[in-house]
């Protein structure tokens, strides 16, 4: 029985090294599609800053942080946390900081909870599960972080 489940694990190692290949790519379209979404956010909060700040204003109920300070830090960190998640340099810290970028637009806008298309919540839940991946991983081989421990040695 035991040389059955070693052919079975020597037989499963060809397919699983192929997708192992795999990771970095899927590392990086993960990058890129969370940085298309944040990036996106925070050029359209810039383009009406006055809508922006009524938002925050009126809407949005960040906790601890007066209205205006709250918007610029959450453009702040969606304009400046997300070049360094695209391109994998310091992935992991990018990473961490657009995690709490996304959980404060959650915690802080109730209303996402009671919209009769779920989909506005999933979609949070889905980013902040993409980001966790990145934190967790590591933005992987197709990375300026990966490039950098290559050259450092």
């Amino acid at each position: 029985m035991p040389s059955l489940v070693r052919i079975m694990m020597l037989r499963a190692d060809k397919p699983i090294a192929l997708l192992e290949l795999l990771q970095p790519v899927l590392l990086l379209v993960i990058r890129l599609y969370i940085g298309w979404v944040f990036i996106h956010s925070g050029l359209t909060k810039i383009d009406d800053w006055s809508t922006t700040l009524a938002l925050f204003n009126d809407e949005y109920q960040v906790p601890l942080l007066p209205p205006a300070l709250a918007a610029v830090m959450g453009v702040a960190g969606e304009l400046l946390l997300t070049p360094l998640l695209v391109i994998g340099l310091a992935g992991r810290f990018a990473a961490l900081g657009l995690f709490v970028v996304n959980a404060m637009a959650v915690l802080s806008y109730p209303a996402l909870f009671q919209f009769d298309c779920p989909a506005a919540i999933q979609s949070h839940f889905f980013w902040g599960t993409l980001i966790l991946i990145i934190a967790l991983f590591g933005p992987g081989a197709l990375s300026v972080d990966a490039w950098l421990r290559r050259r450092i040695g």
